[in-house]
C-alpha cells in the first residue's frame, strides 16, 4: 500500500475540491493498475465526500449543515468560534473518510462527481488529508 499525507488550504468554512491532488497521487502510484483510493481526514471537525461541485451545491451543502447544526450557543462543547460545538457533530453527516475505486489507473468517479473536502470550522487555514492506494 502507498500512502501520503497532503496539506491543503482550508476554505476557512466551506467546501474545497480536492479531486486533482487525489488524481495526481493515483497517477503517481497506480500506474495503469486497479485498486482503491482511500481518502482520510484526520480532523474532528472536517470531512470528505463525493458530490457535484461548481453548480452551487457547495453553498447548498453549507446551508443545509447550518440548518441541521446551527452555529449558536446551544452546544456543550464551547471552545473556539461561536457554534464550534456543531463542528464536532459534522461526522454524523459528513464522514472523515471515503474510498474511490481506481480502474486502469484512473479514479472511477461518476460524470459529475468530485472529491470534496468539507470544513465548517472557520478557525483553521490549513488541513491535512491522508491518501492511501491499495492495489488490486
Amino acid at each position: 500500500m502507498e500512502s501520503r499525507e497532503i496539506r491543503i488550504a482550508s476554505p476557512g468554512r466551506g467546501v474545497r475540491d480536492i479531486t486533482r491532488p487525489c488524481e495526481a497521487f493515483v497517477d503517481e502510484v497506480a500506474a495503469s493498475g486497479d485498486g482503491l483510493l482511500h481518502v482520510f481526514v484526520p480532523h474532528a471537525t472536517a470531512g470528505v465526500l463525493t458530490m457535484e461541485l461548481g453548480s452551487g451545491s457547495e453553498d447548498d451543502l453549507m446551508a443545509a449543515l447550518d440548518e441541521l447544526l446551527p452555529r449558536d450557543d446551544r452546544w456543550v462543547h464551547r471552545h473556539g468560534s461561536r457554534g464550534h460545538g456543531a463542528d464536532h457533530l459534522l461526522p454524523l453527516l459528513v464522514a472523515p473518510s471515503l474510498t474511490v475505486p481506481v480502474v486502469g489507473g484512473r479514479l472511477a468517479l461518476g460524470t459529475w462527481q468530485s472529491i470534496a473536502f468539507v470544513d465548517p470550522n472557520p478557525d483553521n487555514s490549513e488541513r491535512r488529508v491522508r491518501l492511501s492506494f491499495q492495489p488490486a
